[in-house]
């Protein structure tokens, strides 16, 4: 079973390296390309200390876009199966690989497998939440008829940590390319509808987690809701917006029975800032439909 790992990266330096070595150790051996797009640190450096071990592929900042850079490095890769990780995503334990490939050997329509992401520590209590929240540690395999038993969430998948099945991604047309964000959820809606099996894998764990500011947070969900609009048709399952409350809910209820009733405010000012970035993102699609 030949696999490749594509490390899309840019100012990657304070990750790299442990993220390389971690792969490196997996009990799974893998082709590794890193691919970056424009890094001003020693992102690059890094890689290059790997010698044979790492490829190393460089495009300017200006050229990346989260569907065609990946597509690109996959192109030039050789594996069967091909996964992908964030640059900030560090692979838990030595088993990380073999487990996120598990479930292709377990079922031949299996296209694409994502893996459980666990917030680092010293990471605020409402993104371990949140991790907890979307990444539980129940597996799962799920087909189209699967939809509207699961609404969006059956779309739900996550390029931080992921592998897809080189035939099936190939034959489905790869990621939407260029798209701003979500190639990995919109990927997982061509592969649903074109018949195949998604799966989750909670015993390939990545560490993973973010500390963003209200305006970092606005900015992603404008682009998240204008891809999501721009796409809906193909999501076919309605509106997101019952999700988005259960999952609040859900951190508010942790974060009071933890005592921590001042991040309570700021989650909620989190989530604000998701709200109104996602109805700005859907406004402003609409608006350049016209």
């Amino acid at each position: 079973m030949l696999v490749s790992v594509i490390i899309p990266t840019h100012n990657a330096a304070a990750y790299l390296g442990a993220q390389l070595d971690a792969l490196l150790a997996q009990t799974v051996e893998a082709e590794i390309i890193v691919i970056d797009s424009g890094s001003e640190d020693d992102t690059v450096a890094i890689a290059g200390r790997y010698g044979e071990r790492v490829q190393v592929m460089e495009i300017p900042a200006a050229s990346f876009d989260h569907g065609g850079t990946r597509h690109a490095a996959l192109a030039q890769s050789k594996g069967e199966f091909v996964c992908f990780l964030t640059q900030d995503a560090l692979p838990v334990g030595h088993d990380f690989l073999e487990e996120l490939l598990r479930p292709f050997r377990e079922a031949d329509d299996v296209a694409a497998v994502y893996g459980r992401q666990v917030a680092y520590s010293g990471a605020p209590a409402y993104e371990r939440l949140t991790r907890a929240y979307n990444y539980p540690d129940l597996p799962r395999t799920w087909r189209e008829a699967d939809i509207p038993r699961y609404g969006v969430k059956a779309f739900f998948f996550s390029n931080c940590a992921a592998a897809y099945r080189r035939s099936a991604y190939e034959a489905a047309g790869g990621f939407d390319r260029p798209i701003a964000t979500n190639e990995d959820m919109m990927m997982a809606a061509k592969l649903l509808h074109a018949g195949y099996a998604l799966s989750y894998a909670p015993r390939a764990q990545v560490y993973h987690s973010h500390k963003m500011t209200l305006g970092e947070e606005y900015r992603r969900y404008v682009k998240i809701g204008a891809v999501m609009h721009r796409y809906r048709h193909r999501l076919r399952c309605g509106s997101a917006d019952g999700e988005g409350r259960r999952m609040v809910g859900y951190v508010l209820r942790g974060l009071a029975r933890e005592g921590r009733y001042g991040e309570m405010a700021v989650f909620l000012a989190h989530a604000a800032a998701r709200f109104v970035g996602n109805r700005v993102g859907i406004i402003r699609e609409k608006g350049e439909k016209r």
